[in-house]
């Protein structure tokens, strides 16, 4: 429906009601001739009147013949009041009474309110299509943006780090290209692939790539925009969307956070079979409908596959899962010069150690840690970017921003040195963790009064029992530091406990790594891409629980005890280091070297 148009035939019938009353209004005049009650009274008295019609505001009077003058057969006057007859006539003037016209105002009293509720509909309809709405007769109609391949200028050669899924998405834009080929042993293109990652791997980004690549109609929605207040709404735009789909085979549909819509049916608390449930059904009904001959291929991408529902992840619908992950070293140099293009950066830079500084990074980290890098450059007026300006930024997204304005006094300055010399003295004396590459006192962030930055060498993506209970240990160096020299614990290590007890209570209930409870897992999780969805508690009984918290306890425990005495074995020379942190704010790798040098590597007992 078009309101814009609608609005304006509105208005056209609105003027030729009006001219139209006016019209009849003029039509009665040119029938008659309007005199004045006296010249009305002379003609009464002339037996010139045949007859006479009154209404409430007027008299006409109709002659027996027509007058010469004018050829008119009617005379019209206005009603004047008995007692004002009398007294007119003893001044012998022509008198008559005025009768306003009260067309318009009887116009106006019903045209004026439905004008009005008209112009606000139009106004809320308008200001509903302004938002990507639509208007309101077409509320069931797809938001779906099409795009051609002239529309996205995004190619494979803009996807780096994720060589796997590009693979799999290629081979699908060629069953598009080339469906003879692919089919004439028997197969079948699959009817959804869905991609599932951390957020900021790039899966929009292949979607875009996707839509580049392919050559065919690419209709491109979010999940969020099936789900409506009213009911009906959401279903009503699947199948508009893939109505619209199969007319324009072959094609490619990308939904965008299918998680809006695809979850799980039955975990609402109230239950019932709400808008969501119904726009999902409507789904899986139109994947099932899916002819394999036609074309049109289903690709979404999401976070949090497992909270998807049961029935859209089978076999014939969703047909492939393609996981987006963290990409690893090669991958990350990779992703780096996709992005070191748009830059100046200096001959002697290696992507390579760029890389290896930024293990678990996904290529949204990336691209935001080259634009950091490129305005540190920009505000020490470099001419080029240089690895310093990547260490810059690395520490500016894991630490945050440098408070210089929030001043500790001069013990809170001290237990911050000792706190971050601890943590960087027991990382050195333990084997195969990370290198310290700086310490500093300087506040950053939102709590951080200090902070301790370890580069790791290589990326692991598997830890020995005996490698987590160092990490805790590490982490808890700080806490060990501030026991040692001021026989007191501060709130600075709180960020530490937190996470050696994840840590340790991990060890326990989900690895599997504590004898007296065997190889039993006590909490596990499913596919989870996102930090803030926590694992599913088996049941078990109070004796069990009560050995997981002593074990959690013990384990902590005995990692407190090896920081401390590595750092008790130490004490003179991490003093030093303490005393020098303080009087520069910050130590490098180069000096933090002359303080390792005096520490004994620990024995590792595995």
């Amino acid at each position: 429906m078009d309101i814009k148009k609608t609005g304006y035939n509105f208005t056209y019938f609105f003027i030729a009601l009006t001219l139209l009353l006016l019209l009849q209004e003029g039509f009665k005049t040119q029938q008659s001739i309007v005199v004045p009650f006296s010249e009305f009274k002379e003609s009464l008295e002339h037996s010139e009147v045949k007859e006479v019609i009154v209404s409430n505001d007027e008299m006409r009077g109709i002659l027996k013949k027509p007058r010469e003058k004018d050829k008119k057969e009617v005379i019209v006057t206005t009603r004047v009041e008995p007692e004002l007859i009398s007294f007119f006539e003893k001044f012998n003037v022509k008198y008559w009474k005025k009768v306003e016209s009260t067309v318009f105002k009887d116009v106006l009293s019903w045209m004026l309110p439905v004008f009005v509720f008209f112009a606000f509909w139009m106004f809320l309809s308008r200001k509903l299509m302004s938002q990507g709405g639509g208007s309101f007769m077409s509320v069931g109609k797809s938001k779906a943006k099409v795009y051609v391949e002239r529309g996205i200028k995004v190619s494979f050669n803009d996807v780096a780090g994720v060589d796997e899924a590009k693979a799999e998405l290629q081979e699908i834009i060629q069953f598009l290209k080339e469906p003879d080929t692919y089919g004439k042993l028997g197969a079948k293109m699959p009817k959804g692939i869905l991609l599932v990652g951390p957020p900021g791997t790039g899966k929009t980004l292949l979607a875009k790539a996707v839509a580049g690549e392919a050559q065919v109609p690419f209709f491109s929605i979010s999940g969020s925009e099936f789900v409506e207040m009213f009911v009906g709404v959401g279903a009503a735009r699947v199948r508009d969307l893939f109505e619209q789909a199969r007319k324009q085979a072959p094609c490619i549909i990308f939904i965008d956070e299918l998680d809006a819509l695809g979850k799980a049916r039955g975990m609402s608390p109230m239950g019932g079979h709400d808008e969501k449930e119904q726009t999902l059904n409507q789904l899986l009904v139109e994947l099932d409908g899916f002819d394999a001959t036609l074309g049109v291929v289903l690709l979404a991408a999401t976070n949090r596959p497992e909270i998807l529902d049961p029935a859209l992840l089978r076999a014939g619908r969703f047909d492939r899962q393609v996981l987006v992950d963290r990409p690893d070293k090669s991958g990350r140099i990779e992703i780096l010069k996709v992005h070191i293009q748009n830059v100046k950066a200096c001959a002697d830079l290696k992507l390579e150690e760029v890389a290896a500084l930024t293990p678990g990074f996904t290529g949204a980290d990336l691209a935001n840690l080259v634009n950091e890098a490129a305005l540190s450059a920009t505000r020490a007026q470099r001419e080029y970017v240089t690895l310093e300006d990547f260490n810059i930024a690395i520490e500016r997204i894991i630490a945050g921003l440098e408070k210089k304005s929030r001043v500790l006094n001069k013990k809170e300055r001290e237990i911050v040195a000792f706190h971050e010399m601890g943590h960087a003295f027991v990382a050195a004396a333990l084997p195969g963790s990370d290198k310290v590459h700086k310490v500093s006192i300087i506040p950053r962030g939102i709590g951080a009064l200090g902070y301790t930055i370890q580069r790791p060498t290589e990326d692991r993506y598997l830890m020995s029992s005996e490698e987590l209970r160092d990490k805790m240990a590490i982490l808890l160096g700080g806490r060990a530091s501030e026991k040692l020299f001021f026989d007191s614990i501060s709130t600075g290590s709180a960020d530490d406990i937190v996470k050696v007890t994840e840590i340790a209570k991990s060890m326990v209930v989900r690895y599997g790594m504590i004898a007296e409870l065997g190889h039993v897992v006590y909490e596990e999780s499913s596919g989870k891409f996102l930090d803030s969805y926590v694992g599913n508690q088996k049941y078990f009984s109070e004796d069990t629980a009560n050995i997981i918290d002593k074990k959690v306890k013990e384990i902590v425990d005995q990692a407190f005890e090896k920081a401390f005495v590595i750092l008790k074995k130490n004490k003179e020379i991490l003093q030093k280091g303490a005393q020098e942190l303080l009087a520069k704010e910050t130590l490098e790798e180069e000096r933090l070297k002359y303080y390792f040098s005096f520490i004994e590597i620990e024995k590792r007992k595995d």
